[in-house]
This record gives C-alpha cells, sequence and structure tokens, in this order.
C-alpha cells in the first residue's frame, strides 16, 4: 500500500488531492517511464544508477526530459520526508502527456513527473518459480526498457501464483532465459555465476550492474551467457536480484529442486551487497550532514 504524501509535477500532495487526467494519452498507453528505489535510513540507494537508466530509456522511447537528476532528487526527498520513511521503497514515474490522438486541451506538463513511496514488499526465502515460454521478445526495439506498459510482467506473475508459485522465469522467442517478471536471474555452477546477458531481453537490472563491479572482489566470476532452462535446473544454486529484495535464494524451477537455497556463494555475494549498501547509505549521510 503506498503512503500517503505523493510528489506530482511540483508539490507534495495528498494522495486524494492528486489528479490525473484521462486526457493524459501517455497514461492512458502506457508511453512512460518508472523506476523502483530502495530506502535505507532514509536515503534513496543508488539513486544516480537509475537516474542515468532513466534518461537511457527516455532516449530509446523519444520521451522528452525536461527534469534534471539533482532536482529530482529533491522532490524524492521531499516525499521521503512526507511520509516519514526510514526503511521501503520509492518509485518515479514519468508520463509522456502530449503524444498520439486520444489526449485533451487540458494544460498540463509535457511529461507528468509522479513520485511516492510505500513500505517494503514481503519475501520469503526461498522462492519458487514458474517458467514461461514467449515472455520476452528479445528482438523488439524496447526489450530492457522500463515501461509503464507493464501488463506482461504483473499478468505473468499473477498466473503463476495461481498455481502456487512466487516468480517466473521469462523465455525470449529463442527459448532462452531471459529474466523474471521483476528480477534478474542468476545460476551458479562450480563457483562460477552465470546471468543471461542484455541481448537476453531482460533489464540492466541497478542491482545487477553493482554485482557485476563487487563480485571479483570476493574473486567470484560474474559471466553474461545464454542460459536454457536445463543450465538453470543442473545449477548449484539459483538466486534472483532486484532492488527490493537485494538477493533471495531459489529452492524451486518449475518443479525442479534446488538443492542449495540459498547457498554458499548466494550468501557470500548477499553479505557483499550488504557491505556496499552501507558503505554507499554512510557516504551519502555524511556528505548531507556538510
Amino acid at each position: 500500500m503506498i503512503h500517503r504524501n505523493v510528489f506530482h509535477n511540483e508539490s507534495l500532495l495528498p494522495i486524494e488531492k492528486v489528479r490525473l487526467s484521462p486526457g493524459q494519452a501517455g497514461l492512458i498507453c502506457g508511453w512512460g517511464l518508472f523506476t523502483t528505489l530502495r530506502i535505507f535510513h532514509g536515503e534513496a540507494f543508488a539513486y544516480e544508477r537509475h537516474w542515468r537508466r532513466l534518461e537511457k530509456d527516455a532516449g530509446m522511447i523519444h520521451l522528452p526530459m525536461p527534469y534534471t537528476s539533482a532536482k529530482v532528487r529533491l522532490n524524492l526527498h521531499e516525499v521521503i520526508r512526507g511520509n516519514q520513511v526510514t526503511e521501503g521503497c520509492a518509485r518515479i514515474y514519468l508520463v509522456y502527456n502530449q503524444v498520439g490522438f486520444w489526449q485533451s486541451d487540458e494544460k498540463h506538463p509535457e511529461v507528468d513527473l509522479i513520485i511516492y513511496t510505500a513500505p517494503l514488499p514481503q519475501y520469503h526465502e526461498p522462492v519458487r518459480l514458474a517458467v514461461r515460454e514467449q515472455g520476452r521478445h528479445a528482438a523488439s526495439p524496447l526489450a530492457g526498457v522500463k515501461t509503464t506498459s507493464w501488463l506482461q510482467n504483473v499478468w505473468s506473475v499473477a498466473e503463476a501464483q495461481k498455481e502456487g508459485f512466487d516468480e517466473v522465469v521469462l523465455l525470449n522467442e529463442r527459448g532462452e532465459v531471459a529474466e523474471c517478471t521483476a528480477a534478474n536471474i542468476f545460476a551458479v555452477k562450480s563457483g562460477k555465476v552465470f546471468t543471461p546477458p542484455l541481448n537476453s531481453g531482460c533489464l540492466e537490472g541497478v542491482t545487477r550492474g553493482i554485482l557485476f563491479e563487487i563480485a571479483p572482489e570476493a574473486g567470484v566470476a560474474v559471466i553474461e551467457q545464454a542460459l536454457h532452462p536445463e543450465d538453470l535446473y543442473s545449477a548449484d544454486e539459483i538466486f534472483i536480484s532486484s532492488t527490493n529484495r537485494n538477493l533471495i535464494g531459489v529452492g524451486e524451477i518449475n518443479g525442479h529442486k534446488i538443492a542449495a537455497a540459498p547457498g554458499p556463494v548466494t550468501h557470500q555475494l548477499n553479505d557483499l551487497f550488504d557491505a556496499y549498501v552501507a558503505d554507499y547509505v554512510t557516504r551519502r549521510l555524511a556528505a548531507a550532514s556538510h
């Protein structure tokens, strides 16, 4: 459940005072972008990485970017303070208003900025994953873009949950593993960690990117490689990563049990990631106090 105060364009308002119009074409057709950030000790973790991805994706879908990183960061922290969030998560939305035929003549910005916060979702470990064919279209020019057109994801996970699964592995049109609906996926084999490359159609996750940087410090190789379901079934460990979950061990995929869930490499990388987060937050809070 999202918190009461929402930032909309220029103002922090109670949610019942925020008005979104049927005439905002991007809202109706899903022409927009979003990102989800983790809040630690009142600080938005890895904000710079999230903003860079928003800018990259905006260029890909030709969404104007009238906002600056610094200004939106101030707006985000206004929401965090207004909702008194110490630990939780936040979402930043950019909605393209002036595109397509079905728009109104109301006065509104070219791009709406919407920011809200929420408590962290509850997850248990290990998770159970279903498998869905044709869940990603790797050849699409929008593959890997985090758009507000999110039906494929929420529908896929809802269908999997009806069958008792927690998440679902999405395969692309080549039958390769791409990602889960809201997480990247990793397979551990003989001490090495494998994850699908971006050309699989997966999202360039922020947690995924950080793992590529910090895992070698612990002597763990993270390798991009095309994976098939059989590679997951035969792995020593499987884990998924996302902003709201960090690293979570997988205990079953499509009826195939994974012996170590979470396994030693998953624990090692999760501890390393926790240390990275703590260092980031400490440095941010120290900078803010000067």
